[in-house]
């Protein structure tokens, strides 16, 4: 099972899952859980691979990594704490496990809080993972997940989201670098799928006003999707809960009180 930590409320029923993204761990929401432990039962777990959820040793012997297996393993989770219902809140690669888990068990998620939100890859990111597949078993994967990282922040006000996710990508082994990598394979027929359906779950997506490669995609399908609405911050890049972490807390919070 996942390494996870929780944080009960004794005057409150709601409970709120973060879900991070690839190459960081549960302590990017370092700025959350002080706000809203004080709200909500407050879940924060690390994917498989990332922080203290090490790879076992049957992972060695089945090296498929997929979005459906990585799901499942919040699900767990989930299911384990006997939690019926939960508001679920992800940055970057963690919104598409959300997304993912909201189509397979609807019936766990109350609402979706989407930052950084991947809903399309653009032409610049299409190209950029075709480098990366190339490159992969040649160059250091460090040296791939820093470029990728200054392409996706490479403003000067994004260094400090930037340094967070390289420092935390450091924990990972290469292997385990490379099996999230190939998830990449089938990344483009899941979005394009998840595009298409409005899966009517409540959908806040908060994303950077600075976020070049993915906010464009998000402010479309915001208006075909009637069940989502989008909140942009000035100032802002890709990982926009460590960026400008009292706009997001702000507006996440309220957007939950909103619906219960």
């Amino acid at each position: 099972m996942l390494n996870y930590y929780k944080y009960p409320n004794n005057t409150s029923k709601e409970w709120v899952t973060f879900v991070h993204g690839a190459g960081g761990s549960s302590s990017i929401w370092y700025k959350q859980i002080r706000d809203f432990k004080k709200h909500f039962n407050v879940l924060i777990l690390d994917l498989r691979g990332h922080g203290n959820s090490k790879p076992k040793l049957k992972d060695t012997f089945n090296p498929k990594y997929t979005f459906d297996s990585i799901t499942n393993d919040i699900v767990e989770v989930v299911e384990h704490l006997k939690i019926k219902k939960s508001h679920f809140i992800g940055i970057s690669l963690g919104t598409i496990l959300i997304r993912n888990l909201a189509e397979k068990r609807p019936e766990l998620v109350q609402s979706m809080i989407m930052g950084g939100a991947i809903i399309k890859l653009n032409f610049r990111s299409q190209v950029l993972m075709r480098l990366g597949v190339i490159f992969k078993s040649v160059v250091p994967y460090m040296l791939l997940y820093k470029f990728f990282a200054f392409i996706i922040m490479p403003r000067k006000n994004h260094k400090k989201s930037r340094l967070l996710f390289v420092n935390e990508a450091k924990k990972l082994y290469q292997k385990e670098f490379l099996r999230w990598f190939k998830l990449t394979s089938e990344i483009n027929p899941l979005l394009r799928f998840f595009r298409a359906k409005d899966i009517k779950i409540p959908t806040l997506y908060i994303m950077g006003a600075e976020d070049h490669l993915f906010l464009p995609s998000i402010k479309s399908i915001v208006a075909k999707h009637i069940t989502s609405s989008l909140y942009i911050v000035d100032n802002c890049g890709h990982v926009v809960n460590v960026e400008q972490p009292e706009a997001f807390n702000n507006q996440t919070i309220g957007f939950i009180h909103s619906l219960v």
